[in-house]
């Protein structure tokens, strides 16, 4: 696990459309989840830096070099800046491995053209979304139109930095918002160097603003900004919380919240001569990134009568996963992402094992040697509705499997959480399907094949997975907009 990272890595801020060091020097040491090995040190911006980047946003729309132009030209800029990401789709996806831990073919097969697609949709959608008018008498004319809310903070996850950054950056860069990004102190470099490739497409100084740095510091900053006019967070419920009250602290910013979930899988004993496919494409929806998604499918509920073949049929899917070094192409699983990452996910199942769950396959850390953040694919079966297992967030390579006897229980079950951001149900009967879809509290439910939607349709969650708008789809737009009036009065 010696892969060096591309000669194009960088590790500054990139304030006002140039890369600078923060302001009192600070760096902070980032770490290859692989190896455990400080890789390289990235700047660690504070108040001052972020003052520098909302000034230059602020500067930037203010000006109208970007926030008055004709949307289609705002259109071709983010298709060339596109363009220019496909080219280096191969050194970005190599870096994502590296700071990220991710398995280089899902950062190149998923996740990069992910990133293309969002940006390329949303720059088509620049110049095809209308205002409308009122119904008015003849005297008046009501015009109704939407227009960029103005400086944008956007703070980042560090399971999908590229992916994440493109759901931020599509639909607030194509409505003519200036952006301040604050990445993940995880995984920030490739929000860095897409920041560059921005500038190299066109894209005026100061409308994307990078500031790398702790979340304790500059996110916080960025939060409290008197001059951030909305704030887009993807992470943690209890660092969304933080945000809200960052807002009631300042102006009243708009938050928008994409945060945690423990989403139910349901499947039905009618599924019984597929169990192996549903297994399959469960275990995906559970291990996929290493379990380290907010949609992750981390809890299944399964028909009593099919539960032992389907546990055995998902502990197989669970074994064929593959663990190692990120770099490597036959790699299913990466690492963790941090030490105690790996600590929590362990301490979940140690405890799991002393409430009378157990352990099917995996459970354990390897690959110790490489000095990585690795742990197997886990199963836990026997697992019951009140242990922490089926009601916490793991974010790490672990499934629950609890039993029920009918559909009612099933939908019971399925909404006895916090959470509520994604759903999964396997059924052939398209009437039990449909009114458990419907049930279910939760933003997106998938019906016979785990799926958070596509760039059509939009991704957010209810109670406390996140609230104030969504990602995809043309309702990512409106988040990004203020919604005005002009009342016409004709004499």
């Amino acid at each position: 696990m010696t892969a060096e990272l591309p000669a194009t890595v960088r590790t500054r801020a990139f304030i006002g459309g140039t890369f600078a060091d923060a302001a009192d020097g600070a760096t902070f040491e980032n770490f290859a989840p692989a190896t455990g090995q400080v890789i390289n040190t990235v700047a660690a911006c504070g108040q001052a830096d972020v003052d520098r980047a909302v000034a230059a946003a602020r500067v930037a729309f203010d000006h109208g070099d970007w926030s008055r132009v004709a949307p289609a030209d705002r259109k071709a800029v983010l298709f060339k800046f596109a363009d220019l990401i496909e080219a280096q789709a191969g050194e970005l996806a190599l870096t994502e491995a590296i700071d990220a831990g991710k398995p280089i073919t899902d950062c190149r097969d998923f996740d990069i053209p992910d990133v293309l697609n969002t940006l390329r949709w949303y720059a088509e959608a620049a110049d095809k979304v209308f205002g409308k008018t009122s119904p008015t008498g003849p005297d008046h004319i009501g015009l109704i139109t939407r227009e960029p809310v103005g400086v944008v903070g956007g703070v980042l996850p560090w399971n999908f930095p590229m992916a994440m950054l493109a759901w931020k950056i599509g639909p607030a860069l194509a409505t003519g918002n200036s952006v301040v990004i604050k990445p993940p102190e995880l995984a920030s470099l490739t929000s860095l160097r897409l920041a560059e490739l921005a500038a190299d497409a066109g894209l005026p100084a100061g409308v994307f603003n990078v500031v790398p740095g702790l979340g304790h510091i500059a996110g916080q900053a960025l939060g409290l900004h008197m001059d951030v006019d909305m704030v887009t967070f993807t992470g943690s419920t209890e660092v969304g919380r933080a945000f809200l009250r960052y807002s009631a602290d300042s102006n009243l910013k708009g938050i928008v919240l994409e945060c945690g979930g423990k989403s139910p899988q349901i499947v039905m004993a009618d599924c019984r001569d597929q169990l192996d496919a549903v297994a399959a494409d469960l275990a995906n929806a559970a291990f996929w990134n290493a379990g380290q998604n907010c949609s992750a499918g981390s809890r299944i509920l399964v028909q009593r009568s099919i539960r032992e073949d389907f546990v055995a049929a998902l502990a197989r899917e669970a074994q064929r996963r593959t663990v190692g070094d990120p770099v490597d192409p036959g790699t299913d699983l990466g690492p963790l992402i941090e030490p105690s990452a790996l600590d929590r996910v362990l301490g979940y199942i140690d405890q799991a094992r002393s409430d009378g769950a157990r352990v099917v396959t995996g459970g354990e850390r390897v690959l110790a040697e490489s000095g990585g953040w690795f742990t197997g694919a886990t199963v836990l079966d026997n697992v019951t509705p009140e242990m922490s297992v089926a009601r916490e967030e793991i974010f790490g390579p672990v499934v629950s499997v609890l039993a029920f006897d009918d559909a009612e229980e099933a939908l019971r079950l399925a909404n006895d959480t916090q959470y509520g951001l994604a759903a999964t149900i396997w059924s052939k009967d398209i009437d039990v399907a449909l009114r458990t879809a419907r049930g279910i509290r939760a933003g997106t439910v998938a019906v016979n094949g785990y799926s958070e939607g596509d760039i059509t349709t939009p991704f957010g969650g209810y109670r406390t997975s996140g609230f104030g708008g969504r990602d995809n789809g043309l309702e990512a737009l409106e988040q990004y907009t203020e919604l005005k009036t002009i009342w016409v009065t004709l004499h």
